[in-house]
């Protein structure tokens, strides 16, 4: 597919959410960097959207002088105020999804478990193996593949934690009591859960109280970084 071409707009006033722009970087601060996009004011990139992981300093990512790529975040034409991001935003957002909607994806990966499947939103979606039909499912190679595109249904939304179940029964939902759905699901799954509920660059936290083996801490600091995808 083509590049997207980026047309510079010429006011503020022309600015929309997700727009795409080039611009100079023109001084940075501990906060973030200026850009200067040939508007009546500079836009600026807050430290955390100048990439999706953790940035500790913002030379370590954009110099004065360096021409950048960005996003609108927000725009303020008021208080000529103008929001941006270097990580590119989702193609769907958290707003516009809903507990029932019926949506078109594309299956992204399997697991034992089930199948993760990307919607356009940050994170994909998780298919469970017992949410994809009537009959009992073995595995989830067995009725979806990778790439495939499927038509699912919300079954439930975390706008909080980013999490999305997803279903192949494409009739009304049923509702799910909290803490059911943990009842549900292995200790593996539930790491894995926890891990993609964490923000990028954090470390997984441990009770006080009962904590885990060094063995058990490895094997959860690896399926931490599979969930986030910190090996690309």
């Amino acid at each position: 597919m083509p590049e997207e071409s980026i047309v510079q707009p010429t006011s503020i006033s022309e600015l929309r959410p997700k727009m795409r722009l080039t611009g100079k970087v023109t001084r940075t601060e501990l906060y973030g960097a200026f850009v200067d996009l040939g508007l009546e004011r500079e836009g600026m990139v807050h430290i955390s959207r100048l990439a999706n992981r953790r940035v500790s300093k913002v030379t370590d990512k954009v110099r004065p002088g360096d021409t950048v790529t960005v996003w609108v975040l927000d725009v303020n034409p008021e208080a000529g105020r103008i929001g941006l991001t270097m990580v590119e935003p989702a193609e769907v957002d958290w707003n516009d999804l809903e507990e029932g909607q019926i949506r078109k994806g594309k299956v992204v990966r399997l697991e034992h478990y089930g199948a993760f499947v990307d919607l356009g939103a940050e994170k994909p979606g998780l298919l469970h193996i017992r949410d994809m039909g009537q009959q009992y499912v073995r595995q989830a190679s067995d009725v979806v593949k990778e790439n495939e595109e499927v038509e699912v249904r919300i079954l439930r939304l975390d706008r909080h934690k980013r999490q999305i179940d997803l279903t192949l029964d494409l009739g009304e939902a049923s509702p799910v009591e909290d803490g059911e759905e943990e009842a549900f699901l292995s200790p593996m799954e539930q790491a894995f859960r926890k891990a993609q509920s964490t923000p990028a660059g954090a470390k997984p936290s441990t009770p006080r109280k009962n904590r885990m083996s060094r063995k058990q801490d490895d094997e959860y600091e690896d399926i931490y970084r599979h969930a986030l995808g910190s090996d690309r």
